[in-house]
């Protein structure tokens, strides 16, 4: 007679996206990845409620991202966030998931000033909002911050390429790694974060044939976004995927794809509501009490 495997005894599925799991991924996880050549999502997240839903959707990865300064605290770039609110909303997100691995960003004028300061911001993060990894702008200029925080048992996700802390210094939001001198330093970038001990890299809007370079070049996975098909990962900011950023004068991004339209369902949303309470349609009789 045939025997039945129960779900409990099945073999867990290796894959970051679709596993069955329900322990928390792990850096060691994101390196089989890229062993196995398995490409994985990676999305961010600021509070627990919205993170649950990722979280039941397989998301692996989530990033508490700084980019929370111009998508939820009204900031026109990344530069004011603090360590204060990547703590607060950093300890949300891990509150509200149970399997994805929650890196947390370190905010600019958190570790710029060195591997002493950087160490202080990343225990921090680890302690008190209890992320699994922490994430840092820059290549060489960080290579020492990195090598620290791994060596102190912290895992790091580096991010070279536009580093958005660095807007006041770009004049704006351009292309890196165009031009000869330009990708040869992306490239000494990348394998100087890979070098002091990251398990990753964020390649943010490289070229697309260089990002491939840089990919098929290090043995840690790349995470692109406005880099190209070729990283190992892909991420969005999750208000952009979902379609609720307010794009100043409607110019979004090239690399963005939305896969709804929450700014219009919730607009809606509001409306109804708004004119059931004028009309008096809200509360209704089964809304109240007796």
């Amino acid at each position: 007679m045939t025997q039945h495997t129960s779900a409990q005894a099945r073999p867990e599925q290796p894959g970051l996206y679709g596993g069955t799991s329900s322990r928390r991924i792990t850096v060691r996880d994101i390196a089989a990845a890229k062993q196995r050549g398995e490409k994985w999502p990676m999305l961010t997240a600021y509070d627990a409620m919205t993170a649950g839903v990722f979280d039941e959707a397989g998301i692996p990865v989530m990033l508490v991202g700084d980019s929370m300064g111009n998508c939820h605290l009204g900031y026109d770039s990344t530069v004011p966030v603090t360590l204060d609110q990547i703590t607060m909303l950093s300890a949300a997100v891990v509150r509200g998931t149970r399997r994805a691995l929650i890196v947390g960003d370190l905010p600019f004028g958190s570790y710029q000033e060195g591997p002493v300061q950087a160490l202080r911001s990343a225990t921090r993060l680890m302690k008190e909002a209890g992320v699994g990894a922490v994430k840092l702008e820059g290549g060489e200029r960080s290579a020492e911050q990195i090598r620290l925080l791994v060596e102190s048992g912290i895992p790091v996700m580096a991010h070279v390429g536009l580093t958005p802390q660095s807007v006041h210094a770009y004049g704006g939001h351009p292309v890196q790694g165009r031009g000869e001198e330009a990708a040869q330093q992306l490239l000494r970038d990348a394998k100087a974060v890979q070098a002091a001990g990251a398990f990753a890299v964020v390649l943010e809007l490289v070229p697309a044939g260089l990002a491939a370079e840089v990919t098929g070049g290090l043995d840690i996975p790349t995470v692109g976004i406005g880099a190209g098909a070729d990283c190992d990962a892909q991420v969005l900011v999750w208000t952009d995927m979902a379609g609720l950023t307010d794009w100043p004068g409607g110019r979004m991004p090239r690399f963005v794809k939305q896969y709804a339209q929450l700014r219009q369902t919730l607009g809606d949303a509001a409306k109804a509501f708004a004119e059931d309470v004028v009309g008096g349609a809200y509360p209704a009789e089964q809304h109240s009490f007796r």
